[in-house]
């Protein structure tokens, strides 16, 4: 196991503070990414005060990562180290059902493996970005232009795909009226 500096919540009522936890081992499709910057979604403040009720504590929120690769599996094909990256709500899935073939690995029929508040292929808890390392299978993790301020990009990961995303699908374009609901 790689022990790594995060922040955690240890209970609904409590403020986040240091706290140390253990990744897995790199495995022969995984990424491990040392982690520069992280968002703060609205959906971390739901999982530290438990609102949804079902928070495993300790909790270490964050899935809007941005890093650089510092370490791949014997079998990655995508990612080299040094390449700048990043990871959003998830880090795995069984990537065999039939919506991971289709591309629809938040609907696996196993269950994705959510990057915290979740456990991963070994039983391990998974704990998020608010957190100096990560390890992620690769198909979980998108390359970055060097071209990009990296700060600007770790909200893209949830805000920004939860907006594009479904106008891509909707094909909306120059012409189109639409209303996008919570963005301030």
């Amino acid at each position: 196991m790689i022990q790594t500096k995060a922040y955690a919540a240890f209970s609904e009522s409590q403020p986040l503070g240091p706290f140390t936890i253990s990744r897995r081992e790199v495995g022969p499709y995984d990424v491990s990414i040392d982690i520069r910057y992280c968002g703060v979604c609205h959906t971390d403040l739901h999982f530290v005060r438990n609102e949804w009720h079902d928070s495993i504590y300790p909790l270490v929120p964050g899935h809007e990562i941005v890093g650089q690769v510092n370490k791949v599996g014997q079998h990655v094909t995508k990612f080299q180290e040094g390449d700048l990256v990043a990871v959003g709500c998830m880090i795995d899935s069984c990537q065999h059902c039939e919506a991971c073939e289709n591309g629809l690995e938040q609907y696996c029929l196993n269950g994705p493996t959510w990057t915290y508040n979740d456990t991963d292929e070994i039983g391990q808890p998974t704990f998020g970005g608010y957190s100096s390392l990560i390890v992620v299978n690769e198909n979980f993790v998108i390359k970055i232009p060097d071209t990009l301020d990296l700060k600007a990009v770790a909200p893209l990961l949830c805000a920004g795909i939860t907006t594009y995303s479904p106008l891509r699908h909707w094909k909306i374009g120059k012409g189109h009226n639409v209303g996008i609901i919570g963005l301030v």
